[in-house]
């Protein structure tokens, strides 16, 4: 049956998510940092986990965004294909929804309209807007703030089909080895196997939005990412670079068919502020 959605509904939706996902760190985030304090044998890394902890609890009650860098906003929208939307234009009514909640929520903007002349926006648009076409007749909406520290650390590697299980997971690791330092730590590590160079950027993006309490439906990657993590807990980097045992809470993997004649990896680096919030409407 065919639902109509106003572009209202829309603008409405998004501007609460992003205020949300600024201001309210996701429940399994808080959970797996709260736990990361028991295992965390560095005293200088305990004291970063406890400042995490306090920000990320200040933010929640005061109201206050959780880092100053508020993000440049990445929707993931699937929507039914029973769905009319009437009014404006989707794409318009996200970047309107973008437009009132940092203009309103007084959260950084951090766009600017062309990479070279570096004008910022004045609003933080225009959002990436990534939609699939879905059975139903509803609008799921994921709002992923991308702050600047985990983007630059992102990584793509065109692997020959050869390439090994242990050779995909040296890659990873020499990733966070690199970069990780540099985008807040303890990560939430994104990995995208499979698709082409676009696909599997995507993936890795998408894979950062994996509940932490989630298992890989396929038992390889499952093993994957727990060999990875372990190794990247092994590199001393801990919290806030300030040296320790937890340099990353979770590695996710998300995996997509790919040509015969290529292997494409990426790895996208989520700070322990990876925020993203979802409604479905």
């Amino acid at each position: 049956m065919m639902r109509t959605i106003t572009s209202e509904t829309i603008v409405r939706t998004v501007k609460n998510l992003c205020l949300r996902a600024n201001k309210f760190l996701p429940s399994d985030i808080k959970l797996t940092l709260d736990t990361a304090c028991d295992y965390e044998i560095s005293p200088n890394g305990k004291r970063a986990l406890n400042s995490i902890i306090e920000n990320y609890k200040t933010a929640q009650h005061t109201g206050l965004p959780i880092c100053q860098d508020t993000g440049m906003v990445v929707v993931f929208a699937e929507i039914g294909q029973n769905v009319h939307i009437a009014g404006e234009l989707f794409e318009d009514a996200v970047n309107e929804g973008v437009r009132q909640a940092y203009n309103e929520g007084n959260l950084r903007k951090s766009v600017v309209y062309d990479p070279l002349n570096r004008v910022n926006s004045g609003d933080n648009t225009p959002a990436i807007i990534h939609v699939r076409l879905v059975q139903g007749n509803s609008i799921s909406l994921t709002v992923v703030p991308q702050g600047a520290g985990g983007e630059n650390a992102s990584s793509l590697r065109m692997f020959h089909p050869s390439a090994t299980r242990e050779d995909i997971i040296r890659y990873v690791v020499s990733c966070v080895q690199e970069n990780g330092g540099k985008s807040c730590t303890p990560l939430i590590v994104g990995v995208g196997i499979g698709g082409d160079s676009e696909m599997a950027t995507l993936l890795a993006k998408k894979a950062l939005c994996r509940d932490l309490f989630t298992y890989n439906k396929k038992l390889l990657y499952t093993d994957m990412e727990s060999e990875i993590l372990d190794r990247v807990n092994r590199l001393g980097i801990g919290p806030e670079n300030m040296g320790g045992t937890v340099t990353a809470l979770a590695v996710n993997i998300l995996s997509y068919p790919t040509h015969v004649s290529c292997l494409p990896v990426a790895v996208s680096l989520g700070c322990h502020a990876t925020r993203h919030a979802t409604e479905v409407i």
